[in-house]
């Protein structure tokens, strides 16, 4: 009988989709299974999931891959968890059930009361937690729901109240321990973890009128966290890793380094900077650039800060999907190719509005500099430089906070198959663009490289990251001065918006 070959069970579970996949020791994706989620949105700046569509859907997810790899000939050693950052749960640890819907990440309901609180606390929160009090907070959105949902304030004097961010709600559910854990990058993007001392910022949670005594218990990313339960899945196997989408994507496309940017497409678009082992030298310069533990293994944090656009994919989703302008992103792209430029026209990918140079939540996205000359073409080319600028406007944000230079750039995620996109990335901010083999994966290739880099299937992350191969590279391809230029005409009509929302 042939022996089988040793692989990890890893879940990415994103805002849009869940997934599910194994992952061999030649850093190979493999019997991915996909699941789409819905995404709520009743009124502005709210936006909520379904807890209960997102677990049900991560185990049909599971299910399949496990038995695809029987089949196959993989033995599953152990299981691995991206998710989705800073969107929280509240449940019954009784009944099992979500009490109301999730808030995610991209939701802003809460950004006056933030804004209040700020002015006291920024300056602290800045240098002992990587981010100002911002736009979003799992804890106030819970205290909330506390004094304002009746099932949450029963479910709390019961003691039966349960509450997390996604891997936390993940992990609870699929482990037979019922692990109550939360994790670092989880922790960091919920924004009231001290990042050079892997603890809560408890005077920062009480003050947002959230109850300390049911907060998860704090864990590295990569750690011991628990057992699948067989019940559920029909084999018992040891969660290795949970850590948040991002960061698993940092490490899934090999970045690990002190001047190795990320840029991530997805939902929004991100752009992350290692920093090494040292946090950066200047926090708080833009207050949309945030200090992350970029991961944490062995008792120790290696750091990045991270700029992002909230709303890129999920602006061509738009796009495509409720206006009907495009079939696709993939015709978006291939409309771009054919463009000798934008002729003018400008798109702001601001449908929650922007984080560089300032965060504004209230700046709405625009599409502008239009003619009875303009073409579809010109419409798409347009779509994607306004990606391009805001990406462009991220990675300044994050060499000035950081300290650091950007030595290159490694993209993934979904967009990251267009190469018009990675081309005017690579023109807009000079610096070269490595797209890596299989970037879509990136993120169920993270978290397995986290749980099986302490010899389990790779001797270390470099080991592992070794695997991916060269990639390919996208070289600038214009002068400096134009580049100069194009992107002074970006920074004019930023501020321009500002200024119409400030009056």
């Amino acid at each position: 009988m042939a022996r089988m070959q040793p692989a990890i069970l890893s879940i990415d579970e994103g805002t849009t989709g869940t997934r599910a996949a194994w992952v061999t020791a030649d850093g190979m994706v493999h019997g991915e299974e996909y699941r789409r989620l819905q995404v709520s949105t009743p009124r502005a700046g709210v936006v909520e999931q379904d807890a209960g569509e997102i677990l049900a859907k991560t185990l049909e997810a599971c299910r399949i891959v496990i038995q695809r790899a029987a089949e196959a000939g993989y033995e599953l050693k152990a299981a691995a968890i991206a998710t989705q950052r800073a969107t929280a749960v509240l449940w019954d640890t009784v009944s099992g059930h979500p009490l109301v819907p999730a808030m995610v990440w991209q939701d802003t309901r809460h950004a006056a009361g933030l804004e209040a609180l700020g002015s006291t606390w920024n300056d602290h929160l800045i240098q002992t937690v990587g981010r100002p009090a911002g736009v979003r907070s799992p804890y106030l959105w819970a205290a909330h729901h506390l004094r304002d949902s009746p099932a949450v304030a029963e479910a709390y004097a019961a003691k039966r109240l349960g509450f997390g961010t996604m891997e936390t709600w993940l992990l609870w559910n699929l482990t037979r321990e019922r692990a109550y854990l939360a994790t670092s990058t989880n922790a960091t993007s919920a924004g009231a973890y001290v990042l050079a001392e892997h603890r809560y910022e408890i005077p920062w949670i009480e003050a947002l009128g959230f109850p300390v005594e049911i907060l998860p218990e704090l864990r590295q990313d990569a750690d011991e966290l628990g057992h699948t339960d067989p019940q559920l899945l029909g084999l018992e196997l040891p969660i290795r890793a949970a850590v948040g989408d991002q960061h698993a994507g940092t490490v899934g496309l090999g970045y690990l380094a002190a001047g190795q940017a990320m840029c991530v497409h997805g939902t929004g678009s991100f752009v992350d900077l290692v920093t090494g082992p040292r946090l950066p030298e200047n926090p708080g310069l833009y207050d949309g650039t945030l200090t992350l533990t970029g991961w944490r293994r062995n008792h120790r944090s290696v750091y990045a800060v991270e700029t992002f656009t909230a709303t890129t994919g999920s602006a061509l989703d738009w796009l495509c999907g409720s206006l009907g302008w495009f079939e696709s992103a993939v015709q978006i792209s291939e409309l771009a190719a054919l463009a000798n430029g934008a002729n003018g026209v400008m798109f702001v990918p601001a449908l929650t509005g922007i984080r560089v140079p300032v965060v504004e939540p209230r700046v709405r996205a625009s599409l502008s500099g239009l003619s009875m000359a303009t073409s579809r073409a010109e419409v798409a080319y347009a779509v994607l430089e306004g990606i391009a600028h805001s990406v462009a406007s991220s990675v300044h944000a994050n060499e000035e906070v950081a300290g650091v230079s950007v030595t290159e750039i490694r993209v993934g995620g979904g967009m990251s198959g267009s190469d018009p996109l990675i081309q005017m990335q690579a023109d807009l901010t000079g610096i070269a663009m490595r797209r890596m083999p299989a970037t879509g994966t990136a993120s169920l290739r993270g978290a397995a490289f986290l749980a099986g880099a302490d010899g389990l299937l790779w001797e270390s992350l470099d080991t592992a990251a070794r695997a991916l191969g060269p990639g390919e590279w996208f070289e600038p391809a214009i002068s400096a001065s134009e580049r100069e230029e194009r992107r002074s005409m970006w920074a004019r009509h930023i501020n321009r918006e500002l200024d119409q929302v400030a009056h």
